[in-house]
């Protein structure tokens, strides 16, 4: 009997949506598993053509009115950064990424984090870069809040959003500018 030829996955189908919320559009990537992506002030042809980049894999559709609730959800995680979030994520990474959005997640509304403090909190005081590295992964804008974390100064410093959406989230949550 012929050897069976590898077998490679089937594409999965992430269905997109986009909802209006008080930063401009949200917009949302849905895998049958959970919210996968979550991008903040993207034009639609950045966002697929950045959806494409990082997935290849994965056929892009339209999404019916379910995903638009999703996208509304997370606009409304940004209007009221305290309220829960229950719908299932879809978070893929490496070991340590996961465990650095596992700490992000742990950062109340209003409250930030130096990214020397979340690495001492995973037991790796001198992964300050390789946190730093894992926000900037971070596939979940707002879901994940990597814009709590911030330099020891008190600066804002890098966010894959643009630092004025890290800002503008950061005053909405009532944490005051830096000096």
């Amino acid at each position: 009997m012929p050897p069976m030829p590898p077998t490679v996955p089937a594409p999965e189908t992430l269905h997109t949506a986009v909802a209006p919320c008080p930063l401009g559009d949200v917009r949302v990537a849905v895998s049958p598993a959970g919210l996968r992506a979550v991008s903040l002030g993207t034009t639609e042809d950045a966002w697929r053509a950045d959806l494409c980049r990082r997935f290849p894999r994965a056929a892009l559709a339209d999404g019916q009115r379910t995903h638009r609730a999703w996208a509304d959800a997370v606009a409304a995680l940004i209007e009221a950064p305290g309220r829960d979030f229950a719908l299932p994520l879809d978070i893929r990474g490496t070991a340590f990424q996961q465990r650095v959005w596992a700490v992000l997640r742990t950062i109340p509304p209003g409250q930030t984090l130096g990214y020397g403090e979340v690495a001492r909190r995973l037991g790796a005081p001198r992964a300050t870069r390789a946190v730093a590295q894992a926000c900037g992964a971070n596939p979940l804008a707002v879901v994940i809040p990597c814009h709590r974390v911030i330099a020891s100064d008190g600066r804002l410093t890098g966010y894959r959003w643009g630092l004025e959406h890290k800002r503008a989230l950061l005053q909405r949550e009532g944490v005051p500018p830096p000096a």
